[in-house]
């Protein structure tokens, strides 16, 4: 449990002790302990009304946010393949994206858009926009995840090309350090045809940057 200290006549410090006489260490103590202990830091009375039940909500919320590690992004793929003999550009565009940045922790958020061109197989197009969101789903940099998104596809079903071009905004550049408001980064990822003809590359760039009513 919790005790208060004030054997140097301060309040409002708290020191960690289990019920036991051994001391809870940061290997043993719980997740709920840990951010009370991160809360007590912070300067907060962890007792008070609106943050008796914080550690048990963070404890769920990252949880969510970082249940992607949890996931195959492979074997999702796999599930959903189809034999085709089309061999057109197939596109998934403006698909939402939330993620933590493994730097600060901060959330960053954007678009993806998503292009590849079939050499015998077609993926489910509901699994790119699930892929994106393994990825996302933990503590990452914009570099990694455009990357990662691309790589996974390539690998799996071996089109004739990948290309992947993330636009996020990152708390992390606009609630602290140089704090600019309207800063987004573009991160793209192209692979195979997409890499090595400047058509295919150009076309895609074109198709992403359409509104959808075409203009």
């Amino acid at each position: 449990m919790w005790e208060k200290c004030n054997e140097d006549g301060t309040t409002g410090i708290y020191s960690l002790m289990k019920s036991t006489t051994q001391p809870t260490t940061l290997t043993s103590a719980s997740y709920e302990e840990l951010v009370r202990e991160m809360l007590v830091r912070l300067g907060e009375d962890p007792d008070r009304e609106g943050l008796i039940r914080t550690p048990e909500r963070v404890k769920k919320a990252y949880e969510f946010l970082t249940r992607g590690y949890k996931e195959d992004p492979e074997a999702l793929l796999r599930k959903a393949l189809f034999t085709v003999t089309y061999d057109e550009m197939v596109i998934v565009k403006d698909v939402e994206m939330f993620s933590l940045c493994e730097h600060h922790m901060l959330p960053f958020f954007g678009k993806v858009h998503v292009a590849y061109i079939p050499n015998g197989k077609v993926i489910g197009l509901s699994k790119i926009p699930r892929l994106i969101e393994i990825f996302s789903r933990r503590l990452q940099i914009q570099e990694r995840l455009t990357t990662q998104i691309a790589e996974t596809i390539q690998k799996t079903i071996e089109p004739q090309g990948v290309g992947v071009v993330i636009e996020a905004r990152h708390l992390c550049m606009m609630m602290r350090g140089v704090e600019k408001q309207h800063s987004a980064a573009v991160t793209s990822s192209m692979l195979g045809c997409f890499r090595k003809e400047q058509e295919t590359r150009t076309e895609f760039l074109s198709l992403i940057r359409q509104r959808t009513n075409g203009t």
